[in-house]
Order: structure tokens, then C-alpha cells, then sequence
């Protein structure tokens, strides 16, 4: 039996938000996602691996609208459901697209995103060296005034797993679409609730990084 190594970190030094590169609109409206578009379910699975080096290209509004509706999106409008499944459908997990022009949180009903405030602070969803130059940095919140129904020792439990699926959600649908991503749990979460300009009872509890794969490694996939 061979002993696992696992990674230990060191902490990073304090990091500020940066100006917003360009000019960032009260709200950005998505566009529908391609319901016949990318690989089918098996072969994303298949596909499916953690990215850790990225390209600085932006995302394409269409495919922004897509990834995000994926995650979270409404997919039965008759009674609101959504593409995560959410206990009680309390839908506690606020989803945050973090980008070069601003903070905005994604407004499933409306499939939109709404600026929180503009500034680039993606260098603060995590440690990692390539989360200030990704063009995309999610960030998953819980709300627990949402929670407020759910017996506490079961609230941490279940808006974890509410968040796990909506990463998965991610994970699948760049796979599909030769995107790269990947999923962090190191971050300030003080820090990050200050760039994010959270409540006190707002929590971010996971990121995650996305854009299109660097170059080496989009030369390994080809």
C-alpha cells in the first residue's frame, strides 16, 4: 500500500481588488443556451479532468449564458426548477461570476447577471497563481436565510452538497465543450466575502476557476 502525498500550501500574502478592466453594466443578459450543442453526457464524463493552466481569452457571451445555466439555470420554468437539485428547493446556493470588469451574481429566474460591484477581484477567489488571469472565477455562496427552516446540524451538510452539484454541473459542461475548469476549496473566505461584498450571513464556500485551456495543454487534447 503506497502512502498518499497530499499538496500542503503556504499562506499568500494580503491581495486587494483590482480596477475593473473595462466598463462594467448594471446587468448582463445571457443568451438562451443551445439545448443541442456539445459532446453527449457519456463522453463528458469521460472527458471530465481538472484544468490549472488557462488562457486569458474572454468568454463568449453565448457561451457564458450557457455554462451558467448549466450550473444552476431553470430548466422546468412551470414551477421553477433547476438544473442542481436543492433540498426543499430552497435554492441556497447564490452563484457569483466573478470577472475582469466586475462582480456580478447570476440571477437564475431572469438568466442574467447582476453587478454586485465593479472591480476585478479575481485574484482573491483563491491562492492559486492562475486565478487572476483565468477570464472566469465562480464563486459559490450559501445564504443562510434561506436555511432557516433546516435544523442547523444538517444546514452545512446539505448547501455543500447543493454546491457540489453545481460545480459538477460546470465540470460537465466544459468538458463537453473543451473548456478547461477546476474546482478550489483554498480560499479567504473573509477576504472573499469583503471582495464580494457579502452579508453576515453569506458565506462563500467553493470556486472555481474556468477558461479556455493554455496552450500546452489545449496541444496535449489535440
Amino acid at each position: 500500500m503506497t502512502n498518499t502525498q497530499l499538496l500542503t500550501y503556504e499562506p499568500a500574502p494580503v491581495r486587494a481588488p483590482a480596477r475593473a478592466r473595462d466598463e462594467a453594466p448594471n446587468f448582463i443578459e445571457l443568451p438562451k443556451p443551445d439545448m443541442s450543442s456539445g459532446a453527449p453526457l457519456m463522453k463528458a464524463l469521460a472527458l471530465r479532468s481538472s484544468t490549472r493552466e488557462f488562457s486569458d481569452a474572454p468568454l463568449a457571451p453565448a457561451t457564458l449564458g450557457a455554462l451558467l445555466w448549466a450550473a444552476d439555470g431553470i430548466n422546468r420554468p412551470r414551477e421553477g426548477g433547476r438544473t442542481a437539485p436543492s433540498a426543499h428547493a430552497f435554492n441556497e446556493i447564490d452563484l457569483y461570476a466573478v470577472l475582469a470588469n466586475g462582480v456580478y451574481r447570476y440571477d437564475a429566474p431572469m438568466h442574467r447577471l447582476v453587478l454586485k460591484h465593479a472591480s476585478d477581484a479575481r485574484n482573491l477567489t483563491g491562492y492559486q497563481d492562475f486565478v487572476g488571469d483565468a477570464p472566469l472565477d465562480l464563486v459559490y455562496v450559501v445564504n443562510m436565510s434561506r436555511l432557516l427552516e433546516m435544523p442547523p446540524q444538517q444546514r452545512d451538510i446539505f448547501s455543500a452538497v447543493v454546491a457540489g452539484a453545481m460545480a459538477q454541473n460546470v465540470a460537465l459542461y466544459c468538458a463537453s465543450e473543451g473548456l478547461g475548469c477546476v474546482v478550489r476549496g483554498w480560499i479567504n473566505h473573509r477576504l472573499l466575502s469583503d471582495a464580494l461584498k457579502l452579508n453576515e450571513d453569506e458565506l462563500p464556500i467553493l470556486a472555481q476557476t474556468v477558461g479556455t485551456m493554455g496552450t500546452s495543454l489545449t496541444s496535449l487534447a489535440d
